[in-house]
């Protein structure tokens, strides 16, 4: 066989691959090119601001997403709008739901919503999805879980990560709330993660804290934290349907009798307990009864001023706080000895106590060199 007939032979063959078609890029460069200018600031601080004021959900929404950058120069930006929308807040109910993880808190927040939409409210539902500890994403699905409130007009639901915060809040919760009141929103919803560290930073920024309870758990009384119970303006049982009801009216009587036995509130209101069904919609108007109840009782007694004030107040500290740990942690200096001195620390060549020490010194001696 000659070598020409070896080389037809060769492309010949059915094992032969053939080059192909060159495959596209696995991500639409276009799509990218719409996400790096929808994150990037298009207007000015009075257009933004502008925006919001007529309710424009589009603006909001971006305006929201520069509150949350971890950039300097966005949070720079969108605290100067916040600041043109406050004289326009301050005018909603704030309420804050938290309770244990599969309480059916979205799923309350949704049947709540919807009765009160009907009612010619506008509400919003700022719902805060708990950040992987190692990739540090979120999945962000509220929408999903609240798809009816989701498509209601008079509804604007803005799922946040928590990026680690305590508390189970976003760290700009508050700013989001005062943008919020600004496009005319009247009911803000605050959905925390659930029943972790401290639920204080919720307590801290809301006029009622409503505390979602299961019935039947096993966790009555002692499973949950006193000082939890001890903030809740109102505890709702859930799930009060079915097979479940004497479940929940015994666990409703149990949560009563263990609310006497907590000092009294400083605004003088008794917490209530009451049972309700998100999914069959019954006693979701009783608990919006309660909500009413308690802000004309605390606005009758001046409490409500005083309360909002003092939330001020404390979120003036906190934001000291973050500003100087951002501050520590982004310093040139110190970003560089921080792995070196951890090294140390977990190989235990140095104390935990001596490396902070040092490094806090370091920190103020560049401040002076400054």
């Amino acid at each position: 066989m000659s070598d020409n007939d070896n080389i037809e032979n060769e492309f010949d063959s059915a094992l032969n691959v053939q080059k192909g078609v060159d495959q596209p890029d696995s991500i639409n460069p276009e799509i990218i090119k719409k996400f790096r200018l929808k994150n990037k600031i298009q207007l000015s601080v009075d257009e933004y601001v502008k925006g919001i004021l007529k309710g424009n959900r589009t603006i909001l929404s971006q305006v929201i997403t520069l509150v949350e950058s971890s950039l300097v120069e966005q949070n720079k930006f969108a605290t100067a709008i916040v600041e043109k929308c406050l004289p326009f807040a301050r005018k909603s109910i704030r309420i804050g739901i938290t309770g244990v993880p599969g309480v059916g808190k979205s799923t309350f927040i949704e049947s709540l919503g919807k009765y009160l939409t009907k009612q010619s409210r506008k509400i919003a539902v700022l719902a805060v999805d708990p950040s992987s500890e190692l990739t540090k994403g979120s999945i962000l699905g509220d929408k999903t879980r609240m798809e009816e409130l989701a498509n209601d007009p008079n509804a604007f639901i803005r799922p946040s990560p928590s990026a680690g915060s305590l508390g189970g809040v976003a760290k700009k919760t508050r700013h989001t709330i005062i943008l919020c009141e600004a496009a005319g929103f009247d009911t803000i919803f605050i959905e925390t993660v659930g029943v972790g560290q401290s639920e204080t930073a919720v307590h801290s920024m809301v006029d009622f804290f409503l505390l979602l309870m299961l019935a039947g758990a096993g966790d009555e009384l002692q499973g949950i934290k006193r000082g939890i119970m001890e903030m809740a303006d109102a505890i709702a049982i859930t799930k009060a349907d079915n097979d479940n009801v004497t479940k929940a009216e015994l666990a409703k009587i149990e949560y009563q009798n263990a609310l006497h036995l907590f000092p009294p509130s400083e605004c003088g209101w008794s917490p209530k307990v009451l049972t309700c069904s998100s999914l069959n919609s019954t006693g979701i108007n009783k608990v919006w009864d309660i909500i009413i109840e308690y802000i004309e009782f605390i606005k009758k007694e001046s409490f409500f001023e005083k309360q909002r004030r003092r939330q001020a107040k404390y979120w003036m500290y906190e934001s000291i706080h973050e500003a100087l740990t951002d501050h520590f942690y982004n310093q040139e200096g110190i970003k560089n000895k921080l792995k070196l001195f951890e090294e140390k620390v977990v190989e235990s060549k140095m104390n935990s106590f001596l490396a902070s020490k040092i490094l806090i010194e370091d920190y103020f001696n560049n401040l002076k060199l400054k």
